[in-house]
């Protein structure tokens, strides 16, 4: 395992769209725990492949304990609204306050290519939200309606 630099806000490599991942071998397992490190290191709930300069559909989520590999997660339905306050290890400057789905269905890939699907709701369900538009090219910034600085 490794600790691989964190894409920061201002690199185009955040604004692309990552390619589906069809290959489940050793490479994705060790960007796999590349990023698992690195998320531990940076103490942060989610991290996305394009901010550690990987343009693919793959991110990582750390929550209440728990830690899930989610490679192609789809968003399947969601339900509701809710306003919360969210940062990101990619913007360094500012927090801000988005509107996301209150509840949310998934469905995704694990490491060895097994299909899961995974309800959430509140801001277990907004962590997993932010992490998937990293993998449209999408930072929370684009979705805030107001600026909390730092």
């Amino acid at each position: 395992m490794a600790k691989r630099n964190i894409v920061k806000m201002g690199d185009p490599l955040l604004r692309k769209k990552c390619k589906e991942v069809d290959t489940f071998d050793q490479k994705l397992w060790q960007l796999l725990d590349d990023m698992k490190e690195t998320l531990d290191f940076a103490q942060g709930l989610g991290l996305a492949a394009p901010q550690v300069g990987m343009l693919k559909r793959v991110c990582i989520v750390e929550y209440d304990d728990k830690y899930y590999e989610l490679i192609n997660p789809v968003l399947l339905k969601s339900k509701g609204k809710c306003v919360d306050n969210e940062g990101c290890l990619s913007v360094e400057d500012f927090r801000g306050l988005v509107e996301r789905p209150k509840e949310i269905d998934i469905e995704y890939l694990d490491r060895y290519g097994d299909k899961f699907s995974l309800h959430a709701e509140g801001y277990f369900a907004r962590v997993f939200l932010h992490e998937m538009d990293h993998l449209d090219g999408i930072l929370f910034a684009d979705k805030m309606t107001k600026k909390i600085m730092d």
